[in-house]
């Protein structure tokens, strides 16, 4: 299983990324899809995610700014992210949860500037 993220960067706060992993080694429309981050000093917590039917999940800190989607032909799970907080600021992971094992994507970072 191998997931690589992409997307990351500076910003301003206010301003959006939009965040894209390629997943492969997996039947991809099967599995739910996970964004998670690990800010500084901070344990990583989950950001959205999106199940095998399109339902999608947000944590509070990013509902009506963040949407999550997918792409079953092309295997990405994507991030839009808007109105981006200084807080934002942290390494993003693409997760699944695979036969009893969370698999990672490498992360990207994101920072956001005042």
């Amino acid at each position: 299983v191998q997931l690589q993220a992409s997307g990351g960067g500076l910003v301003q706060a206010g301003g959006s990324l939009r965040l894209s992993c390629d997943v492969s080694g997996i039947n991809f429309r099967l599995y739910t899809m996970s964004w998670y981050r690990q800010a500084p000093g901070k344990q990583r917590e989950l950001v959205a995610d999106i199940s095998d039917n399109g339902t999608r999940n947000y944590a509070d800190f990013v509902t009506g700014r963040f949407t999550i989607s997918r792409d079953n032909v092309r295997r990405t799970v994507a991030l839009q992210m808007n109105a981006l907080k200084i807080e934002d600021t942290a390494v993003y992971y693409c997760s699944v949860q695979y036969k009893g094992r969370r698999y990672w994507g490498q992360g990207t970072l994101v920072t956001v500037s005042s």
